[in-house]
């Protein structure tokens, strides 16, 4: 089952993760208290929101050459925002374009495209994250939330199969897949990624579902469109994805619009 809907609470975007999970995906506006919407939509995030530097807002990235103590700081006012416990800390990886799934550990950043966290293993991580500016952000989690991931799906790691090799992971976890929740995070949509005529070629016969035309009529690539493809032929029994574009919508960074950029990520939270 499919479904679009998503509540945004300040500047977080909040998603179903489930009965015994909770899910988000950060925006570049992210404080820690809440922000107006305007009738058309904008969001008041004040003048803190630094929206003039290349970092502007609220990264949460230590790769991207931006001020390392002040990413902390946003990792640190982040949990906050959460509501974590003292001492309770988030999950990151080192992202490198693969299908490799690593576990959750406390003080560890495995290099790894995908990060499972098991709550029932103690001194667990408080939640698991993922980070882009792009790539499509895929969050799962369990019936009772005792497992859940987080999962960076680019072109590379969507076509070798980074989403289905997570679902494996979990399923040698005890969790089938029609028992998980999986929410699909904001990436450039398939109207805005041109890629040359070859990549969409051979992307699409790995994956026929991530075909596309850009809005402007070149090749494109919808990477989005390929992992809900694979959720779904992996038989995930609820599946939410929202109709965000990172090019277009200046709320989120975007490697393709920008170059040098932050990036945005998405959470997952055992309740």
């Amino acid at each position: 089952m499919c479904d679009t809907g998503a509540v945004e609470i300040s500047d977080l975007i909040e998603v179903d993760l489930g009965p015994r999970a909770r899910g988000y995906f950060t925006t570049r506006g992210l404080r820690a208290r809440p922000v107006s919407v305007s009738e058309g939509g904008a969001q008041d995030r004040g003048a803190e929101s630094g929206d003039e530097t290349a970092y502007g807002g609220w990264n949460l990235a230590l790769h991207v050459g931006d001020d390392p103590q002040r990413v902390h700081g946003h990792r640190r006012q982040l949990e906050g925002l959460l509501g974590l416990e003292r001492g309770r800390h988030l999950a990151w990886m080192n992202q490198i374009h693969s299908a490799v799934v690593a576990t959750a550990r406390v003080d560890e950043v495995p290099e790894a495209d995908a990060l499972v966290l098991d709550s029932r293993t103690a001194g667990a991580p408080a939640g698991c994250c993922v980070l882009v500016a792009d790539c499509v952000p895929v969050l799962l989690a369990s019936r009772d939330g005792a497992l859940t991931a987080a999962v960076h799906a680019g072109r590379r790691g969507m076509l070798d199969g980074v989403v289905p090799a997570t679902i494996e992971f979990l399923q040698r976890g005890g969790v089938e897949p029609a028992d998980l929740w999986a929410a699909v995070g904001p990436s450039i949509c398939g109207s805005c990624y041109e890629v040359p005529e070859d990549m969409l070629a051979l992307s699409a016969q790995r994956e026929p579902a991530c075909a596309s035309r850009t809005s402007w009529g070149t090749p494109g690539l919808d990477v989005a469109a390929g992992v809900l493809a694979q959720l779904e032929r992996a038989g995930v029994g609820h599946i939410s994805a929202g109709q965000w574009c990172t090019y277009e919508d200046p709320r989120f960074f975007s490697y393709r619009r920008d170059g040098v950029t932050g990036r945005l990520a998405g959470i997952g939270v055992p309740r």
